[in-house]
């Protein structure tokens, strides 16, 4: 069959990729209540991606003419373990869930680099920044090497209270509490906190007894 002058197979093709973006740009193009065109094969495809291009050129235009010009965060420059976990949720719109799972992400990637089991999240992070030397069992993460200096000190002292603080105040109220959807901007901003997070275990190295 032929749509055009392309054959089903490239018009399917294209349709993946014309998919994933409006996945993002219009999360609920699947199911919306629009009228359905007679005889027009992928008439949902044309008419999300009508819109789609309408609401971009809409926001490209207040962004030139409102915009305060200040640098966006993209989240595809977002730490791996971060992003790669959560692209699916994020792309749906479940950003608190989204959240949730870079948490424990990051919680997982830490467990398995350290090869403990046995703690978790701020419990695991917070004993595996100290400054203390390690011991059996505890393992540490090394941002830089012990001289003595305050430089040492304040570095994994200030990861170790990083790690706490986003675990309790992010993490522990999105799993133990119910709550209202997040809002995009502040789903980003907690994400990127938890990136910081997973780059500074990703860099360290592993100092053992």
């Amino acid at each position: 069959m032929r749509f055009g002058k392309r054959t089903t197979s490239e018009v399917q093709a294209a349709a993946q990729i014309t998919e994933q973006i409006l996945d993002r740009v219009l999360p609920s193009w699947r199911t919306a209540d629009w009228e359905e065109e007679a005889r027009r094969p992928l008439w949902r495809h044309h008419e999300a991606a009508n819109r789609a291009i309408s609401l971009l050129e809409a926001e490209q235009e207040l962004q030139e003419n409102l915009g305060s010009g200040a640098p966006q965060l993209d989240a595809a420059t977002l730490h791996p373990w971060v992003w790669g976990s959560v692209a699916g949720l994020w792309s749906s719109g479940h950003f608190r869930e989204a959240v949730g799972a870079a948490a424990r992400a990051v919680s997982v990637q830490s467990q398995a680099k350290l090869d403990r089991r046995d703690a978790s999240e701020a419990k695991l992070l917070g004993d595996a920044f100290s400054t203390n030397a390690p011991v059996s069992g505890h393992p540490r993460l090394r941002l830089s090497t012990d001289d003595g200096g305050d430089t040492f000190k304040n570095r994994h002292d200030g990861a170790g209270n990083f790690a706490r603080g986003v675990y309790s105040a992010i993490r522990n109220p999105i799993a133990h509490e119910e709550g209202e959807e997040l809002e995009e901007n502040e789903a980003l901003e907690q994400l990127a906190a938890f990136s910081i997070l997973a780059r500074w275990v990703d860099a360290a190295t592993v100092e053992t007894a």
